[in-house]
């Protein structure tokens, strides 16, 4: 790898969510961030950019780059890469999916929630109604960021992409979680237009586990269209770890 190529390696990484040169040579370059803990080795092979994931890197992260990039040649660990503008979309969506996935949100919400609670006197503010409040709000807006972040700004629905429409909609509603990690589970819902996101908040929609739109019969065939419901409608992917929430979500389904 030459001057100008390394160059430019670092410039795309810095410019799509790696903005950390950890280190490097002739042969390699390794990205990082201070925004999440994936890390992304990249070397040249003739005409060819070679990107590895490195660092403890969930097998979900991966199988999900995998997903998103089925035009992009993977094998032994690797993605092999023919051009630096594939190149940035690979490293831009792996840093969307790094501060999305487990665990990543639950730690950015303790660390906010941590900061938000010390502007408050220590021994007044535990386990106060005021405490629940803050840890709702921040909980809520992070798990907005990770659905954006997952889903590509984008419903996962119509795929439109228009951020002031989007609705971070739970599948196993907020108060019924068990655990802080449940509700920011990236999993634990979709990201809906706001005329999804009040249907299916209702239970007037659901999704069976291939992702098909499932409407209740409480639901007019003039409602319908007027909502824009369609029987062919379905999210645009769905993966193994949204099957338990959605089994909940069905559960509660008015059919």
């Amino acid at each position: 790898m030459n001057i100008l190529q390394r160059t430019l390696v670092e410039k795309t990484g810095h410019e799509n969510g790696f903005e950390n040169v950890l280190s490097g040579s002739d042969y390699f370059v390794l990205l990082g961030s201070a925004r999440h803990g994936t890390q992304v080795q990249i070397t040249r092979n003739a005409d060819k950019w070679l990107v590895e994931i490195t660092e403890s890197v969930s097998k979900l992260l991966l199988s999900e780059l995998i997903r998103s990039f089925t035009s992009i040649q993977f094998n032994d660990g690797k993605f092999c890469i023919s051009s630096i503008d594939q190149f940035g979309k690979l490293l831009r969506r792996a840093a969307k999916l790094a501060q999305s996935l487990p665990n990543q949100a639950v730690d950015d919400f303790e660390l906010q929630v941590k900061a938000e609670l010390e502007k408050f006197p220590a021994d007044t503010i535990k386990n106060t109604e005021v405490e629940r409040m803050v840890r709702q709000r921040i909980g809520q807006n992070t798990f907005r960021n990770a659905m954006l972040d997952y889903w590509g700004g984008a419903c996962a629905v119509t795929g439109i992409e228009l951020p002031e429409i989007l609705r971070a909609s739970h599948a196993k509603p907020w108060a019924e979680c068990s655990s802080d990690a449940e509700r920011l589970d990236v999993f634990n819902g979709f990201l809906l237009s706001a005329n999804l996101d009040a249907l299916f908040d209702r239970f007037l929609i659901s999704f069976d586990d291939f992702g098909k739109i499932l409407i209740s019969h409480r639901l007019t065939h003039e409602q319908r269209g007027v909502l824009g419901l369609f029987s062919n409608l379905s999210l645009r992917w769905i993966t193994t770890e949204h099957l338990t929430y959605l089994k909940y979500h069905r559960s509660l389904f008015t059919a």
